[in-house]
């Protein structure tokens, strides 16, 4: 398991969500991080996933 990193802005920049969570590959970071804006609703807000090679797995600006 990798850890991957998501991280959610305001639109005024003020940091809303900073935190990590574990999973196989990217494409399963990617199904988790989408669950996790949705389970909140961010996902329509200035968002990131980050693999822990720092490639991006999800992105909105």
């Amino acid at each position: 398991m990798k850890t991957y990193y998501l991280t959610v802005y305001s639109k005024k920049g003020e940091n809303l969500l900073d935190e990590n969570f574990e999973a196989k590959d990217d494409q399963e970071a990617k199904d988790v991080g989408t669950k996790k804006l949705e389970e909140q609703d961010y996902q329509e807000l200035t968002h990131r996933c980050v693999s822990p090679d720092g490639r991006l797995v999800l992105f909105r600006r």
